[in-house]
């Protein structure tokens, strides 16, 4: 007989497994009690697609890393800044002076310091992404509205520290291949002090007693353009406000005013303060105030540059591997429960709507309830 054998039962080993097993909370339901519907296999669906949208999003933020800026008081005391500039004025060397005057009282003759160049004027304006100062390339003014790039042109901090270990070269003049020199490209780095200042460039007999033999007026023309404009280290590939800038004298007495203010920055990656990790520069705000002069005035370029004593530091944060699976995991876990939540909702408002109708079909002459689920 197939009756129930109580010596059997009592003489059984335990299966192996099965305390641990009386601890498990994720019960198992056998196949056969399983139902598969349309309804599930759509929100499955739905399922797939949002978690792999949310997941390739928190890859790229993850990838891209977060950016904090902290402002402090600059701790460190500096006594000197290198300034790198990259000018072309439509005049010719001869007849241009180059200075520097210090809030403590020293005068640098950057011409002395600094590499002059005979150039053409053509060779310069004709150049891909020049634009005046407030307007970009096609000359519209740019007012800061919409997306702009970040630090220095470059989208992520990783980025400036890499093309800022690159070394840095000047670029060389153009052959005239036969053009007239009707220009002088000045460039090169200067060490000042790291106080405020102004930096001029001014005519030859104009401006100082004592510089030389005094010019036409008809000669002068402070139109120019500037290639490179920055302080600190030199870094070629960094975009400053001034870069690729152009600015055209409408007389000959025309004076170009720049106001600079600089602050010190420093771009580094997560936990990095070392050559490879960081890199140590400034930034500048900068303003133009430029205008017709009558001849009591001297003409010429100003950049009046002021240093600010805070020091701004950036730097780009990005996730462990294993936090970043954290987050993995909980965006995908949230999306199961939202979707399950959402497929129970569906089933039941389809069981709702499905009583109704019956209900409505009864009664009805010929017309027969459909119990069968």
């Amino acid at each position: 007989m197939d009756g129930y054998d109580e010596k059997r039962h009592y003489d059984d080993e335990p299966e192996p497994g099965s305390f641990v097993k009386a601890f498990d909370a994720f019960p198992k339901s056998k196949p056969q009690y399983v139902q598969r519907t349309s309804g599930g296999g759509k929100w499955t669906v739905v399922m797939y697609v949002v978690s792999l949208v949310l997941l390739w999003s928190e890859l790229g933020r993850w990838w891209r890393g977060e950016e904090t800026h902290t402002f402090a008081v600059e701790k460190g005391i500096g006594h000197s800044m290198q300034i790198n500039l990259d000018i072309v004025v439509k005049m010719r060397c001869k007849d241009l002076h180059v200075n520097v005057q210090d809030a403590a009282g020293d005068r640098i003759f950057a011409s002395s310091r600094l590499q002059e160049d005979a150039t053409s004027w053509g060779q310069w304006v004709d150049a891909k992404g020049v634009h005046r100062l407030g307007r970009d390339s096609h000359g519209r003014a740019v007012t800061g509205a919409g997306w702009h790039d970040e630090g220095f042109g470059e989208e992520h901090v990783h980025d400036i520290v890499a093309i800022g270990r690159k070394k840095a070269r000047w670029g060389k003049t153009p052959r005239l291949w036969g053009a007239e020199a009707d220009s002088c490209r000045i460039y090169g780095s200067l060490d000042l002090n790291k106080v405020q200042g102004d930096f001029h460039i001014t005519a030859r007999g104009h401006g100082y007693a004592e510089a030389g033999q005094h010019l036409d007026h008809g000669a002068f023309n402070f139109s120019h353009v500037i290639s490179e404009l920055s302080f600190g280290p030199y870094y070629p590939s960094l975009v400053n406000p001034l870069d690729r800038t152009i600015n055209l004298a409408e007389s000959h007495f025309y004076k170009f005013q720049y106001f600079m203010s600089v602050v010190p920055t420093v771009y580094s990656v997560q936990g990095g303060h070392s050559a490879e990790r960081a890199i140590f520069t400034n930034q500048y705000a900068v303003t133009e105030q430029s205008k017709e002069v009558n001849e009591r005035w001297v003409p010429g370029l100003f950049f009046k540059y002021d240093i600010e004593p805070i020091l701004l530091h950036v730097e780009e944060r990005r996730d462990s591997v294993l936090t970043f699976a954290i987050k993995v995991i909980n965006v995908l876990s949230g999306v199961l429960v939202a979707c399950h939540w959402g497929f129970t909702m569906s089933e039941w408002v389809r069981e709702v709507v499905g009583r109704r109708r019956r209900k409505q079909s009864e009664g009805v002459i010929g017309a027969k309830g459909d119990y069968d689920e």
